[in-house]
């Protein structure tokens, strides 16, 4: 009898332990993968920040921003001086019905002259505003911000986003702007367009993450 009993408490204690020692190695696997799972969200959110910066190098060159502004009118130059002419936005964002963005600006850069063009030429909406009222660069953050929210960016997801940055034709024509009046090239953003769009991808994949507002 004695001996019955001790073989069952001898089971009973490896039954004990073998279940304790299944349960830590359970619960050290969790712990495993919660922290991978961790530094895997944070790695992805730190390249996507990092991409989001390429981006942003390319949307407040000048190339850019001239059509992005917050007054009523576009801007012109390396320099960003008002349009001359005293061009206006209109209620379209396209010019007033005197003088429309396309009268000057025809489907393609008209380098005898100077004028810039490509489809559909016109100013981004004030939503879109990428500098103040005096013309002061918004920062990373702010920028960011609008560009993600979907009131402001005609309902564009990420992948509506990198589609805009892959075949929008004023993206395009950014990286092919054509020469000044004088006869010298336009100045480049500071990346290429196959470069932006690899960032721009990069930043999707990430989540479109921003940094934040303060």
């Amino acid at each position: 009898m004695r001996s019955r009993n001790a073989v069952a408490r001898a089971v009973f204690v490896i039954l004990v332990v073998s279940l304790t020692w299944s349960v830590w190695i359970f619960a050290r696997t969790v712990r495993q993968d919660s922290a991978q799972r961790s530094n895997a969200g944070a790695s992805n959110r730190t390249e996507g920040l990092a991409a989001w910066q390429q981006i942003y190098s390319v949307l407040i060159s000048p190339r850019c921003i001239n059509c992005h502004t917050a007054t009523s009118f576009p801007q012109q130059g390396d320099d960003r001086h008002r349009h001359f002419a005293n061009v206006v936005r209109g209620p379209e964002d396209r010019g007033v019905p005197a003088l429309q963005c396309i009268t000057c600006h025809q489907e393609a850069n008209a380098n005898s002259t100077g004028v810039p063009g490509a489809h559909d030429w016109h100013l981004a909406p004030l939503s879109m505003k990428w500098q103040d009222l005096n013309g002061n660069i918004l920062s990373s953050a702010a920028v960011c911000s609008d560009v993600t929210d979907r009131s402001k960016n005609h309902n564009l997801d990420g992948a509506g986003l990198l589609k805009h940055h892959t075949v929008e034709p004023l993206v395009l024509w950014a990286f092919q702007p054509g020469l000044n009046i004088d006869g010298t090239p336009r100045s480049l953003p500071p990346l290429t367009h196959e470069e932006l769009v690899a960032a721009t991808r990069k930043w999707v994949e990430a989540g479109t993450p921003c940094l934040q507002t303060h």
